[in-house]
């Protein structure tokens, strides 16, 4: 059965060329995508910032209520229809969107490397059933994923989609074998069990609260059990990964690790739990926690 790592692990993402985490503190980070620098809200930087002053193109000021909202203040100009950057062999397109996001998450970095790893080591291109991306975004995970197979990318999101194919022809991975589905994950999760599918490796990054493209409505806390229940169904003992990551939330790893220790107890593998976090950029850069996150692997 697989085994429960009760220590949670640190998964920590450092700056490359097109990204890094300038400075954190006071509950906001002071960021660089490419040639522009913003400063968001991060409530998990409880700390004082290195620096006095951040000269940031934009800011994020979040609204009064708890559950969201907010708007962009520029500083200077910043093309309104985004700007390309890159990482690894994937280009792609950043953005400020209403939702405090730029169109991708930087601490998936070291994710999509550690996935990459276990496809390549272990999957046979003979035999390759493909990976899984649940609440697949703008599709930067599903195209570094994509030379290694197979990717199925949902998303409920049409406008994600788009972004995510834009993405692909930006990279001249179009050719890639990818199926873009925009799809409530749960519902299209349970039609894959019931066709008997099964996949290599699972992406699971479930919003907090979300509506599907025919208005289903999604909260973490209610439909996660049976999401994750429904991804191990899609696994078997062939199969590399589940990993899982959740955002925003009152939640504790040891809590995912849990649930995934009683759904995969007749799997072979381990199970960790953890966080993901940014390492600020220079001498002795402190790590900024930005999600929790639990991990099934095979071998």
């Amino acid at each position: 059965m697989a085994e429960l790592h009760q220590q949670p692990r640190l998964i920590v993402g450092e700056g490359w060329a097109d990204y890094g985490l300038i400075d954190s503190g006071h509950g906001r980070k002071f960021e660089r995508y490419g040639p522009y620098r913003f400063i968001r809200p991060e409530p998990q930087a409880m700390w004082s910032p290195r620096s006095p002053e951040w000269d940031a193109d934009g800011e994020f000021v979040p609204g009064s209520d708890e559950d969201g909202g907010g708007r962009w203040q520029f500083s200077r100009a910043i093309p309104p229809e985004g700007w390309p950057l890159e990482w690894r062999d994937v280009r792609f397109i950043a953005q400020c969107t209403p939702f405090r996001h730029l169109g991708f998450f930087p601490d998936m970095a070291p994710v999509w490397d550690w996935m990459r790893e276990r496809l390549d080591a272990a999957v046979d291109p003979a035999t390759n059933r493909g990976t899984l991306n649940l609440f697949g975004y703008t599709g930067v995970g599903t195209l570094a994923l994509s030379e290694c197979g197979p990717v199925t990318h949902v998303d409920a999101s049409k406008k994600s989609v788009a972004q995510a194919r834009d993405n692909a022809a930006l990279s001249a991975m179009e050719d890639r074998p990818v199926r873009w589905l925009v799809e409530d994950a749960a519902k299209f999760a349970a039609r894959e069990v019931r066709r008997e599918k099964a996949y290599d490796g699972i992406i699971l990054d479930p919003p907090k609260f979300g509506r599907g493209p025919k208005n289903e409505t999604w909260r973490l806390e209610e439909g996660l059990p049976g999401l994750v229940a429904d991804c191990r169904k899609l696994l078997d003992a062939e199969s590399r990964f589940l990993f899982l990551t959740v955002y925003a939330v009152r939640m504790s790893s040891l809590a995912l690790g849990g649930l995934l220790r009683e759904l995969f107890a007749d799997l072979p593998g381990t199970i960790e739990h953890g966080d993901l976090a940014v390492r600020e950029e220079g001498a002795d850069g402190r790590l900024l926690p930005t999600a929790i996150f639990a991990r099934w692997k095979n071998g």
